[in-house]
């Protein structure tokens, strides 16, 4: 049995020789001076016995006042000292027993270790917002929410090495930089990411859910639906609003069509009819990816004549300021309501459930209300014998519609219409 001082003070040779320890561990010694740990051992396979040697790694000295993260280096460097040369023949003597070569085992080990290094959070959030069946307006939308404040964290770690520690900190941090809203979309965002790489087997569980619970309430009611008075005020402070005339034809094109805020902003000049008044979103910039037919009230083809003026040589009817070929960014909607004091109390996605809410209180079907807001029909069976588009309806609907915005916005206070529907029905 080796002890260290022979291991240590060894001289090298002309030739390699060894210097035997026990069970099959002995220490090579080289003529340049180098001291390899080698381990002997025999496999079994297939009724033949072979003798094989297992590389350890070389023969280190621990110098006084060694601290653990320093041996920790040193062993990843694979540098052993007699004890842990011990150690590590032990271990290779266990897979052996169960018929494994070390040597093939820990190949194994290291492509699997790197395999984890390359699949890092970042490569797996990508791989997620490419698989989401969304707008290509909102998967830009979302990437750059973790461009910002989610990579520079965790993006370069290894999905698999990410903890919980991990995701409180960046939580913490974009909660105090970015805001409540933004730190909430980043939790959803990251569980999701998480998601896709447990059940890929990239991670063995989501480093968010322990923590789910660390940011406070959010408690912004900026999807409550208005009421009569507060649509009058916020369409009367749109007017005043003089900073950009297409940022406030958006709002009202949302306003009087109920179409989601990317539909409005992404218009195309080719979807739309203003003769015939309707308005064809196509199916790759649809939520639900059907083709949606819109009636355009009075007070819609107005606006778009408006901007037709300005914007009428380009594909949007909104283009963005910087590259006239993409629409305008959805930030300028936000970027309004906050210069007109309605952050946080309102946000565009309220308008359609604004118009819901109103709609349904003057008495219109709920089936033109959610046709005209794209939804599907929730039953199944409903659904498949179900095809009508109630265009006709939806357009003497929507004029309706149209009406009481223009005189919510002078103030007047309209009483719901609850027979409307079956007059016109009738």
């Amino acid at each position: 049995m080796l002890t260290d001082s022979q291991c240590r003070t060894a001289k090298c040779k002309d030739k390699p020789y060894k210097l035997s320890d026990t069970k099959g561990l002995y220490l090579e010694v080289k003529p340049n001076g180098v001291k390899a740990w080698r381990y002997r051992f025999k496999l079994t396979k297939a009724a033949e016995t072979k003798e094989s040697v297992f590389a350890i790694g070389d023969y280190a000295y621990a110098p006084p006042g060694e601290t653990q993260e320093q041996a920790k280096a040193r062993r990843d460097g694979r540098r052993f000292t007699l004890a842990e040369a011990r150690d590590e023949r032990t271990k290779a003597r266990g897979l052996v027993k169960q018929g494994i070569n070390p040597a093939h085992h820990r190949q194994f080990d290291r492509i699997k270790r790197e395999g984890e290094n390359a699949t890092t959070f970042e490569a797996v959030a990508r791989e997620w917002l490419a698989l989401r069946d969304w707008e290509e307006v909102t998967k830009t939308r979302r990437l750059d929410m973790l461009q910002r404040v989610v990579f520079p964290k965790i993006g370069m770690l290894p999905v698999k090495q990410v903890t919980p520690a991990h995701i409180l900190d960046v939580l913490n941090t974009v909660l105090k930089k970015n805001g409540l809203s933004v730190a909430a979309e980043a939790k959803r965002t990251m569980s999701a990411v998480f998601e896709l790489a447990v059940s890929t087997l990239r991670a063995d569980s989501d480093p968010v859910y322990p923590v789910r619970k660390a940011l406070p309430a959010n408690k912004t009611q900026h999807k409550r639906p208005l009421s009569t008075e507060e649509v009058g005020l916020l369409l009367r402070q749109l007017d005043g609003y003089d900073r950009n005339f297409q940022t406030v034809s958006a709002f009202r094109l949302m306003w009087l069509t109920l179409c989601r805020p990317n539909e409005a902003i992404g218009a195309q000049w080719k979807e739309i009819d203003l003769e015939g008044a309707i308005w064809r979103i196509p199916p790759e910039r649809m939520k639900k990816r059907k083709e949606h037919v819109v009636p355009l009230p009075r007070q819609a083809i107005a606006v778009l004549r408006a901007m037709q003026g300005l914007t009428g040589g380009h594909a949007h009817v909104f283009p963005h300021r910087d590259d006239r070929t993409k629409p305008m960014a959805d930030a300028s909607l936000r970027q309004a309501l906050k210069q007109l004091g309605w952050s946080g109390k309102y946000s565009p996605h309220a308008t359609r459930t604004t118009g819901s809410t109103r709609l349904n209180e003057m008495g219109f079907s709920a089936d033109w209300i959610e046709r005209q807001l794209a939804h599907s029909e929730p039953n199944a069976v409903r659904r498949t014998y179900n095809h009508a588009d109630y265009l006709a309806d939806r357009t003497k609907m929507m004029q309706h519609w149209a009406d009481m915005l223009d005189a919510w916005k002078t103030g007047a206070k309209v009483m719901p219409l609850h027979t409307v529907s079956a007059a016109w029905s009738a």
